[in-house]
């Protein structure tokens, strides 16, 4: 499963959801969507403005953790 910790570097990086979607271009919701973990997928280009604009990897935000199995 991919974990987002989008929350926590914009934490880090002193930025608020609001600045964040304007600065990348997204709308509040769909940024929401991310931060939350229930998008089923990111653009590239979409990741590639959010690493530029809290100066952060990809590896920053995502991480994968292995689902137990049932």
């Amino acid at each position: 499963m991919i974990i987002v910790n989008l929350d926590v570097m914009m934490a880090k990086r002193k930025i608020s959801s609001y600045e964040l979607a304007d600065k990348i271009g997204i709308t509040q919701a769909n940024l929401s969507i991310l931060k939350t973990g229930k998008g089923k997928a990111i653009r590239f280009s979409t990741l590639e403005k959010i690493c530029e604009v809290l100066d952060c990897k990809p590896g920053d935000i995502l991480d994968y953790q292995k689902e137990e199995k049932k």
